[in-house]
């Protein structure tokens, strides 16, 4: 490294009077000095020679190779001025270093014009090759952030502005950055930016974001294209407001031009609260009770109800397979018995209404057997610091580092750095015993926390070996013997000061509940990825904290709004609206509450391997348990590791497998099964229409409605039983049902 900057340095000095365009040392230079890190990187990026479709992706282009996003400065400056035996730059004549010639296209290359001839860019890159390439100027500031101004612009459809980018460094000083800035628009049907950050709107009413990134640092600009025509705030005024939920709610509205749809029924509300807490349909008889009664306190008096001690087996079960499909390892991979008592843990500690960030801190300091200690099983299945730290800043903290892994993140600020110094706070845990050898791994692997031996995460790198710190958190570097690392890492996550922990399990929460969470996806939170009700966010996480990190607290004020109980039909004004949460979103029952509503509707139970007879489906512990019906209809795929992501969307394959499933024909035509029995009874024509409507949808049947499944039963060749086998088909079959709405 000495002898290749000596050289460059040595031609630049000695050839100076043959080449006059190069400064020796006694002369005054009329450009100052330029630094590869502040002045030349920038150029390479905005240009898109570090991009992964050029010189930055994998063995690089033509033998020349850049980081992504320049996530290793050094490594691209020997490359750039070194490797290949610097005959990339030369320093006696720039105008012919190769470096200029290709970008600019004056010879040969497969990118093109990169950049313009006698452009400020190419202009700064010869300077900086006259000056001798110097990798870094003696005191230099280095870049802490980025701002885009203005932060926010509200837009007419159509119009055109100007977004400015300004550097800031750590000696106070700032600089206009724009012109080497790289913009994006997530949403290009809704605004686009040119490479200059000139910004036009679409058409389409509603907010959206312009992702700014400056080298390694992010930021982003707010675009807002109101309506043709605002709603009067009397509109506003007049709407209820249950809680805090509905204020921020109701402000957001209003700043689009947007009204919230109607309430919605009473059978709605009941049939959707009920899903929502336990998974399952609420008793009919229930349904006829809560339908007739007049209290105007019925629906608060309701989610007590379902978040009551007496649920609490049907809350645990549903929201223990929620979590589970995020905690769960593959039994293939860690062994079954480990993995039957995380789950027990799970489903128990949900049942006791655990604290969310006691929950938290019992699984990630938990040591001892794999086989009598169920949050084992997750450190068993996550063996290495690095897959732990992706998987709780994932899970808990809801920021994704995974790109950051091997490269900068591409659209966030974090990197190599924050991944491996997360991953430090487990490079103390040790094992022993035997280890994983799918597809058994049967013997019990005792895990603990080894004191003293905190610094054995290495940055890939540098090789540095690197300090504990979270993301946008503090480093800790006293750390006595004794402490368990994970244990300052869960007392920083669940603090009530870091609402970065409140925030991610309120928006997974909210995303259970409304189809899509505040931010969306549920785990991706970032600056790029900005939450469509911040201050409701905000709130919720505070309140959450604040109440002692309390699920169930949590549910009973979602469920207490007014925007939760909204209907899912719209008006003229949000039709259009998929991300505020102005109407309710209709959502595709989960597989395993769907298979449990069957079962009720039918009288007849399903079994499940290893479990006992009469079991549901939310009791069970993995997903390897064979079943066609859950398959169909998106449960995860039992090989994935998790987290597993589980399909939402309704497809074609679960239509035809309710229509024509041969186990769903049989238990409704069972002898035993419930369309029997009701077949049986002394109940009139109408009384059983009633009762299939009310199990089934939680209402009674309109008049049309009652009046052809009356009818139905007059046909002639149809028994009294087919006649229910068939209504009851219909509705099982009917989006109303498949629905939760």
């Amino acid at each position: 490294m000495r002898i290749g900057r000596f050289f460059t340095l040595f031609l630049a000095t000695s050839l100076a009077p043959v080449f006059p365009g190069i400064a020796t040392a006694g002369e005054k230079e009329e450009t100052p000095t330029l630094s590869f890190r502040n002045d030349v990187l920038p150029i390479l990026s905005r240009h898109g020679c570090a991009s992964g479709a050029c010189h930055a992706k994998a063995g690089g282009q033509n033998g020349f190779q850049l980081t992504v996003f320049a996530y290793d400065p050094e490594a691209d400056y020997r490359e750039i001025v070194h490797n290949a035996r610097g005959r990339r730059v030369f320093p006696a004549a720039p105008e012919q270093s190769l470096l200029i010639l290709k970008a600019t296209h004056q010879i040969d290359h497969e990118g093109g014009e990169a950049i313009p001839p006698g452009s400020v860019a190419e202009q700064t890159l010869l300077n900086w090759i006259r000056q001798g390439m110097p990798w870094e100027i003696p005191g230099e500031a280095t870049l802490e952030r980025i701002t885009a101004s203005p932060p926010e612009q509200r837009y007419g459809k159509g119009e055109s502005r100007s977004i400015e980018v300004t550097a800031h460094y750590s000696d106070g000083s700032t600089r206009d950055v724009t012109h080497l800035c790289e913009f994006t628009s997530p949403d290009v049907a809704f605004a686009t930016v040119d490479h200059d950050g000139r910004v036009t709107a679409g058409h389409t009413p509603g907010e959206g974001v312009i992702v700014v990134r400056y080298l390694d640092h992010v930021d982003i600009a707010r675009v807002t294209v109101p309506p043709d025509q605002l709603q009067p705030d009397s509109a506003y005024a007049s709407l209820p407001v249950h809680n805090e939920i509905d204020r921020y709610a109701w402000e957001r509205l209003k700043s689009l031009g947007i009204l919230p749809s109607d309430p919605c029924t009473d059978a709605e509300f009941l049939r959707r609260a009920t899903l929502d807490v336990t998974g399952r349909l609420p008793d009919p008889e229930r349904a006829r009770a809560f339908l007739a009664d007049q209290a105007p306190d019925k629906r608060s008096k309701l989610i007590d109800e379902l978040l009551s001690e007496q649920n609490a087996p049907a809350y645990a079960d549903f929201w223990a397979t929620k979590w589970g499909d995020l905690l769960r390892p593959n039994t293939q991979r860690v062994g079954v018995k480990p993995v039957y008592l995380l789950d027990d843990w799970i489903r128990r500690r949900f049942r006791e209404n655990a604290p969310w960030d006691d929950f938290v801190t019992e699984l990630l300091t938990a040591q001892g057997s794999s086989h009598e200690y169920g949050p084992i099983a997750l450190w068993r299945d996550k063996r290495e610091p690095a897959d732990m730290a992706e998987f709780v800043s994932r899970i808990f903290l809801g920021v994704r580092l995974d790109c950051a892994k091997c490269h900068h993140h591409p659209s966030e600020k974090w990197g190599q750095d924050d991944y491996y110094s997360l991953a430090a706070f487990f490079g103390s845990m040790k094992r022993k015993g035997q280890g994983i050898s799918p597809p058994i791994s049967g013997e019990p692997e005792f895990w603990w926390h080894q004191q003293g031996q905190s610094g054995t995460v290495k940055h890939p790198v540098t090789e540095e070996v690197l300090l504990p710190k979270p993301p946008d958190g503090p480093v800790f570097d006293s750390i006595e013997e004794s402490t368990d690392p994970r244990s300052l890492l869960t007392d920083w996550m669940t603090a009530p000061e870091n609402p970065q922990f409140a925030r991610a399990a309120v928006t997974r929460v909210w995303g259970e509940l409304f189809g899509r969470g505040i931010v969306d996806p549920v785990d991706d939170f970032r600056a790029s990825n900005p939450g469509t009700n911040e201050p409701l966010l905000d709130w919720l996480a505070s309140d959450f904290a604040r109440n002692g990190y309390d699920l169930k607290d949590l549910l009973r004020t979602i469920l207490n709004s007014r925007l939760y109980q909204l209907s899912s039909l719209p008006n003229d004004t949000n039709i259009a609206d998929t991300t505020n949460f102005s109407r309710s979103y209709r959502r595709r029952l989960p597989a395993e509450s769907l298979l449990a509503a069957v079962t009720d509707l039918t009288g007849r139970d399903e079994s499940f391997q290893g479990l006992p007879k009469g079991a549901n489906a939310m009791q069970q512990w993995n997903h390897k348990m064979t079943s066609e019906f859950l398959d169909a209809f998106g449960r995860p795929d039992s090989s994935a590791d998790c987290p597993c992501e589980r399909e939402a969307s309704p497809s074609v394959v679960q239509a035809l497998h309710l229509m024509n499933s041969d186990r769903f024909q049989a238990k409704l035509a069972d002898a035993e099964g419930w369309a029997a029995t009701l077949a049986q009874s002394d109940a009139t024509e109408p009384e059983l229409v009633e009762k299939l409507y009310l199990s089934s949808l939680s209402r009674l049947p309109s008049e049309a409605e009652s009046k052809t499944a009356v009818a139905y039963f007059q046909s002639e060749g149809t028994t009294r039983q087919q006649a229910i086998e068939d209504i009851l088909w219909s509705l099982v079959n009917s989006a109303a049902f498949v629905f939760n709405h």
